[in-house]
């Protein structure tokens, strides 16, 4: 097979990032429409990522937050958004580069996206897991995804869960109906 000169891979995944930024973009502007609520699992330790050491030492490689009820100053810029939380009632301001985005997921309508490192030929070969991880137990503390369920408190980090209280039921049954891979837009050979 050829090598890929033009770099499709990169291409697309610059196109999936833009779809999370015009999302995000949108609910700056209006806020969050209907039951839409939006998880943001990203690299704690990559470039541009401006998080509190607390949390990154906390949570050292991966945290994944939830956009529903209660976040404040939603900013979003070309290359990264900033949005304050809080964390067990302590406000936190997070500026998040978009090649730092790991996945996005929406759990009202089952829409998510995984994203590998910029440039990466194949997801799944460098160990990247499904979107359950975002929802399902973990007893590695590492893995465990920090979630700011925007109610005050922090769920999951003590636990490994991500919170039951701020997820539709039929999202706890079915975590991922529909994930967008760049496998699935590569010719098989």
């Amino acid at each position: 097979m050829a090598e890929d000169q033009i770099r499709y891979d990169v291409l697309t995944q610059e196109a999936l990032r833009g779809v999370v930024k015009t999302v995000l973009e949108r609910i700056a502007e209006s806020g969050l429409p209907g039951d839409h609520h939006l998880y943001i699992a990203f690299e704690t330790r990559a470039p541009g990522v401006a998080i509190s050491e607390r949390l990154r030492d906390q949570y050292p490689e991966e945290m994944t937050i939830v956009l529903q009820h209660q976040f404040w100053d939603l900013e979003v810029g070309d290359k990264r958004f900033e949005v304050k939380l809080s964390f067990n009632n302590i406000p936190e301001r997070l500026v998040v580069p978009f090649l730092a985005i790991k996945a996005f997921y929406d759990p009202s309508v089952q829409f998510g996206l995984q994203f590998g490192n910029q440039g990466a030929a194949n997801d799944a070969d460098r160990g990247l897991g499904d979107l359950p991880a975002l929802t399902e137990e973990s007893d590695d503390a590492a893995g465990v995804p920090a979630v700011a369920d925007g109610t005050g408190g922090q769920s999951g980090a003590d636990t490994g869960t991500a919170p039951a209280s701020g997820m539709d039921s039929d999202v706890q049954d079915n975590p991922v109906a529909e994930v967008v891979e760049l496998d699935a837009f590569r010719k098989k050979s």
